[in-house]
């Protein structure tokens, strides 16, 4: 221990690094539940490229692992430390570096907040779309580093789509720099896209080049209320197969409805068994609105209701952003995140709640239903070891659901320590093995956040 913190100190300014154990107990996880969590030997924050590199020359030389580390709202564990290892914390390399208008992209360090990119974005009228629920604290090497997502994606994509290029620092130290500034670029393997979604096994992220939009217009929404989650799927398979691509498409199921309506007297109908949320944000957007409102009902919606402008619009989005604080107010929350075809929705949906009635549990889903991207949330008592067991279980199986509709066992939240034998069964034995051996190239000791997604 005292050889690990005198080699690091060499290479770091005074306050970099921090061997308390009151200071390093609040680095040991993520916001993942039922994930296991070991005790860092030190955390160590550094502020500069060159800072970086001395630390994982140090971790290499003393085959000590490292655990990259922002803001650590990631829900899947795999911000986790383990015993004797180094945190490294990137929250304080948070400089927006460039940006640059005509050729719409941001250079930024991994410790940038999402929201304040978006901001610095929307100052030259450029937006950074990916906007996952946590982008008022969330980091963007967070987001690179689980490939994060968002309610914009059913028309602007994820985080992948974003990222041109990355300086990383390897597991021995060298400084590798993928990608590009131009638009178009094919030179070699695609080093970036490999990178993005790694959480944290094949190197630290340091700085990455981000492409930016032009801003939209502001968005309209309607808010669509169904009877049953078929009718809802039924709507959702009807607004995609009529060409339409909405800015934002959001489902939740009765569990979530009356949780918010609970929480902000919100006055939505208990009857309603799933709300759909739809936005635009284009030229023809009212028009748009008009038009899928009329699907809803064709559907067998039994109320629509579309705003008139952004700030009925909000109002009506309100409903979704409640949601997870109101489902975590009934008590332990396990998150999971699913995705299947958007035509199986339904059925994931009513699978759903057939394995919550199976085990006594409640069990609300919110959606990114345009890209069929499923948050099934398990509400549990995490002081009763048997419903803890339960909603393991339950976990489980939705998962096995996910895989049986031909989904994927996540769409933004990553692997991590949570879905790691998951993982598995979905890429098969040849991907895993394909995986491993890429991991052992850029990290040979396996020192880089080990134990983590493969």
């Amino acid at each position: 221990m005292s050889d690990l913190t005198d080699r690091l100190a060499e290479g770091l300014p005074p306050g970099a690094l921090a061997v308390d154990p009151d200071v390093t107990a609040a680095y040991r996880h993520d916001m993942a539940d039922f994930c296991p969590a070991g005790t860092p030997a030190v955390v160590v924050f550094p502020e500069t490229v060159e800072q970086v590199q001395h630390v994982l020359r140090t971790a290499t030389a003393l085959r000590v692992p490292v655990v990259p580390q922002g803001a650590r709202t990631g829900l899947s564990g795999a911000a986790n430390a383990v015993d004797g290892c180094i945190v490294l914390s990137m929250v304080k390399m948070n400089r927006i570096l460039e940006l640059d208008p005509v050729n719409r992209l941001a250079v930024v360090e991994p410790g940038v907040v999402n929201a304040e990119l978006s901001r610095a974005a929307a100052a030259s009228g450029l937006v950074y779309p990916p906007d996952p629920s946590s982008w008022e604290s969330c980091t963007i090497g967070g987001n690179i580093g689980t490939g994060a997502g968002g309610l914009c994606c059913v028309k602007y994509g994820v985080t992948s789509e974003y990222v041109l290029g990355l300086d990383v620092v390897l597991a021995d130290g060298r400084l590798l720099s993928t990608g590009r500034r131009t638009a178009k670029g094919v030179a070699g393997y695609d080093l970036t896209r490999l990178l993005v979604g790694s959480e944290g096994t094949l190197g630290v992220v340091v700085r990455a080049v981000l492409a930016l939009r032009p801003a939209p217009a502001p968005q309209l929404a309607l808010a669509a209320e169904f009877p049953s989650a078929a009718a809802a799927g039924a709507a959702v398979c009807e607004v995609m197969a009529r060409g339409f691509t909405p800015s934002l498409m959001e489902l939740m199921d009765a569990v979530s409805v009356r949780a918010v309506n609970d929480l902000g007297r919100m006055g939505l109908p208990e009857s309603t068994q799933a709300l759909l949320l739809v936005a635009f944000d284009g030229p023809d957007r009212a028009a748009e609105l008009a038009a899928v409102g009329e699907l809803c009902r064709a559907a067998g919606a039994s109320e629509v209701v579309p705003a008139e402008d952004q700030a009925e619009s909000e109002l009506l989005l309100e409903a979704r952003r409640q949601a997870l604080p109101a489902l975590d107010r009934l008590g332990t929350t396990m998150i999971d995140d699913v995705a299947v075809p958007r035509s199986r929705l339904a059925e994931m949906l009513d699978g759903v709640a057939a394995i919550a009635e199976r085990h006594g549990l409640t069990i609300g889903v919110v959606s990114h239903a345009g890209d069929g991207n499923t948050h099934p949330i398990v509400i549990f008592d995490a002081a009763d070891a048997e419903q803890s067991a339960r909603a393991q279980r339950s976990f489980d199986e939705i998962m096995a659901l996910g895989l049986e509709l031909g989904g994927t066992i996540t769409g933004e939240h990553g692997v991590g320590l949570l879905k790691r034998e998951w993982l598995a069964r979905e890429l098969g034995p040849v991907a895993m093995d394909l995986q491993r051996q890429l991991k052992a190239v850029f990290d040979p000791l396996g020192i880089l956040n080990p134990g983590k997604a493969i």
